[in-house]
């Protein structure tokens, strides 16, 4: 039961992927690996604090041409279904001239998290202001909805899911990218939590639409 949903899974991303490309044709700008380690502490029964170190390996994974830190505060004290998030990023990215261009990055995010049909479901809407050295601040909102699979894979007890998050910039008014995740959430001992997974980006850029495969790993650690 186990092999053939993993097998439905996989077939699954694939298709969506293929459909995409189809009917888009979007060309091809490579793979990627993106890295990110973090942790997550209860500072009592209604905040965490999170952090995250994320490192983005570009040209087929050889050149490490972005990062960034994360740092936020999570109040879910308002409901069992919702969450709270107060954050702030900083990112360096080269440019096109292989200079590193640094962006300070507060953004607000509210999350609704429940289950439909004994399927976990979650919804995160960000509100992002992306304050840039070289080009125009702007606003940014950004939605992802993850749903995760009701079945365990091996004795990792991996749970498969599938995730997409659209980009909007608020000035001017434009749809700019997005991203489809299909991967695995597990549990490397009671305080690691991993995440593996194949995230498809299309991007837009003034021309065309680029598209980027990128293969991500998440470790989390839980104090």
């Amino acid at each position: 039961m186990r092999i053939r949903a993993l097998r439905c899974i996989v077939a699954a991303g694939i298709i969506a992927m293929t459909i995409a490309n189809n009917c888009f044709g979007y060309d091809d700008e490579g793979f990627q690996y993106w890295s990110v380690v973090g942790f997550s502490h209860k500072l009592n029964k209604d905040w965490r604090v999170d952090f995250e170190q994320d490192f983005r390996l570009g040209d087929d994974g050889g050149n490490l041409y972005y990062e960034h830190s994360d740092l936020g505060f999570v109040y879910s004290g308002l409901a069992d279904w919702i969450d709270l998030g107060f954050n702030y990023r900083l990112i360096y990215e080269k440019d096109k001239n292989d200079d590193r261009q640094p962006e300070n990055r507060p953004h607000l995010n509210v999350t609704f998290k429940g289950k439909l049909l004994g399927w976990d479901v979650s919804d995160c809407s960000r509100l992002e202001y992306r304050d840039r050295e070289n080009l125009e601040d702007v606003w940014r909102y950004r939605n992802k909805i993850a749903v995760y699979f009701p079945i365990e894979l091996t004795d990792l007890k991996l749970q498969p899911y599938i995730a997409d998050e659209a980009f909007i910039s608020l000035n001017p008014d434009d749809f700019t990218k997005n991203w489809f995740y299909t991967g695995f959430t597990f549990k490397l001992t009671k305080n690691i939590k991993a995440d593996i997974y194949h995230m498809w980006q299309a991007k837009k850029t003034p021309s065309e639409w680029e598209d980027v495969y990128v293969l991500g790993t998440k470790l989390i650690f839980i104090f």
